[in-house]
């Protein structure tokens, strides 16, 4: 099948070599933010009591969407969260998320791993109690479903920080059928430039074309002599600021490309 995609190899380049694309999950498949912001709640409210309500508000929601292009790992989500319901600012949490992050972290006592494992298990719990509404708030961007049920024998992989058995059930849950070496989720413990490394390893003869949403992986990525034959393509339509946007138009190796063209 000939690759609908232009970037930095040409046309010509991709038709005579094979292409695997390496898909992001959230961001580009999935549209996940209120899922996210709703589990990270759940999760919060089991740390900090003061935390009452079983559920968050629609303004709290909608700020944590505007938020969501800074984080990397689900977990991240608890204390974005928390931070919105402390009433910091959205442009102080996305300018200062680092150092936010780290204190969040000291204040509580808590540590990445404990809460990648509690985060996993409050997404556990609402799957198990009500599968319907988990994956109701975990659609696809329109016309994805489609496109990834047709690629037919379209070699494609997804690349994320989610969990695998999340990504699993709601690809299930859309009737697309992806076998499971080919999802490198935060089970493997990789970075996605490891990945990308070694399916490159894997595939000498084949052109890997990355599709993220999140410019700096897209950056470490550059910054990797060992991936400078990969394509790259920067998701318009995922969680990006408008600052992303336009240091990715800077960038000669990053083709920014609309949900149309990925279409």
């Amino acid at each position: 099948m000939t690759s609908v995609f232009t970037g930095y190899h040409s046309q010509e380049q991709l038709m005579k070599k094979p292409v695997i694309y390496a898909l992001d999950f959230d961001g580009v498949i999935c549209d996940s933010a209120i899922e996210t912001g709703i589990t990270g709640w759940k999760a919060a409210i089991q740390i900090w009591p003061d935390m009452k309500d079983p559920l968050p508000s629609t303004v709290l929601i909608n700020q944590f969407r505007l938020t969501r292009p800074i984080i990397e790992t689900g977990f991240e989500a608890i204390l974005i969260i928390r931070l919105l319901y402390l009433d910091q600012s959205i442009d102080s949490i996305i300018n200062n998320f680092k150092t936010l992050k780290q204190q969040a972290l000291v204040e509580t006592n808590q540590t990445p791993e404990a809460l990648k494992k509690l985060f996993g298990n409050v997404r556990d719990h609402w799957i198990k109690n009500n599968l319907d509404e988990w994956i109701a708030m975990n659609p696809l961007f329109p016309g994805i479903r489609a496109k990834l049920k047709n690629l037919g024998l379209q070699p494609w992989t997804i690349i994320t920080t989610k969990q695998e058995r999340f990504v699993v059930q709601i690809l299930a849950a859309n009737e697309i059928d992806l076998p499971s070496d080919n999802i490198y989720g935060l089970d493997r413990q990789m970075s996605k430039e490891a990945v990308l490394s070694e399916l490159l390893e894997k595939n000498p003869q084949q052109n890997i074309h990355f599709v993220e949403d999140r410019l700096p992986t897209l950056l470490n990525v550059i910054a990797n002599d060992r991936l400078s034959t990969l394509t790259l393509s920067f998701a318009l339509w995922g969680y990006n600021t408008t600052e992303d946007k336009s240091v990715a138009k800077s960038q000669q190796r990053i083709n920014s490309i609309t949900l149309d063209h990925f279409l």
